[in-house]
């Protein structure tokens, strides 16, 4: 059985996090030094991380700022090296660093899909795999498990199919792989990896969720998603590896893995497909109108603060 989470589980911890001057970075930044943990920050270079390295050091925790383009191996090697060179090891990794250059997709030029795909996905993946070897090697070394967290952030874009955010989507339901395939490829050296799809109201998403509210609680301020992104990083998660959570407010809902529909057979005379039967096969299984069917729209039931989409009525 995993240990409790006291509040200071990540004591000794060192943990990176990515895109940490403003927003859920900040945020989860914030969260994970009054859990306990030192921490190697990232952002573009600029004021807003270094404030936030200066708010966490009158936590009393330690605090590294490397600034740098999230999209470049050199960068994740240098968080790496920070890590290790202040520090002496790294325990956890939080990727949150991202970009939106929203367009429909008939208007979207190469670069702006280039630029969102790269800091996003590509972003997440050139830190995973700094932060992988190393846990492998010290695997390796130690002749068994070490502790690794991966924490990385996808997006309910991707399983909405967003219409005005094609390069965003892809980039979200890329890194939603990315995590479950580094869960099942390092989980034996002791690495637990997963995803989170916030709503949050950041000044990346602000066009899309509007104010706050003028009184009470803000179900979509930052902070209140940090407490699952400081119980994944923590010892106290032990068991949940691969996992994809929706979160927001007071709400967290981990999603199913994708699941078959229906299956057709052929009717033809050897049982493989022809033209004609998949006709037969396929006539009459789908509803008039285009709508998209492979779209999860479960989630936005969860809240009543819009994230830019409404439900479709008769569709779950």
């Amino acid at each position: 059985m995993a240990p409790a989470f006291d509040g200071r589980s990540l004591d000794g911890r060192v943990a990176i996090v990515t895109g940490a001057g403003n927003g859920l970075g900040r945020a989860e930044a914030l969260a994970l030094a009054q859990a306990g943990a030192d921490l190697v920050l990232n952002d573009l270079p600029g004021d807003e991380v270094v404030e936030v390295g200066k708010q966490i050091s009158t936590f009393g925790q330690r605090v590294v700022v490397c600034p740098g383009d999230i999209g470049e191996m050199s960068t994740s090697e240098e968080l790496l090296a920070a890590a290790l060179g202040t520090y002496g090891r790294l325990d956890i990794l939080v990727n949150n660093a991202g970009v939106l250059r929203d367009r429909m997709i008939f208007s979207m030029t190469p670069e702006e899909w280039d630029l969102v795909l790269r800091v996003h996905l590509r972003g997440h993946f050139l830190t995973t795999r700094v932060a992988t070897a190393h846990w492998r090697d010290a695997s390796k070394q130690a002749g068994g498990p070490v502790y690794g967290r991966i924490v990385n952030t996808s997006s309910e874009a991707f399983l909405l199919g967003s219409p005005g955010q094609p390069n965003y989507a892809a980039a979200k339901a890329g890194i939603a792989a990315l995590t479950v395939s580094t869960a099942r490829g390092c989980s034996r050296y002791g690495v637990r990896a997963n995803a989170i799809c916030p709503r949050a109201r950041t000044a990346m998403t602000a066009g899309l969720m509007g104010a706050a509210p003028d009184s009470g609680p803000d179900p979509l301020a930052p902070e209140h998603v940090a407490p699952l992104v400081t119980y994944l990083a923590s010892p106290a998660a032990e068991a949940i590896n691969g996992e994809v959570f929706v979160v927001h407010g007071g709400i967290a809902a981990v999603m199913n893995p994708p699941s078959i529909r229906q299956v057709f057979h052929a009717d033809s005379a050897d049982g493989m497909w022809t033209l004609e039967s998949v006709e037969r096969a396929m006539d009459g299984a789908f509803s008039a109108g285009g709508a998209p069917g492979f779209a999860c729209e479960q989630t936005l039931a969860l809240a009543d603060e819009t994230i830019g989409f409404e439900p479709k009525q008769g569709r779950s």
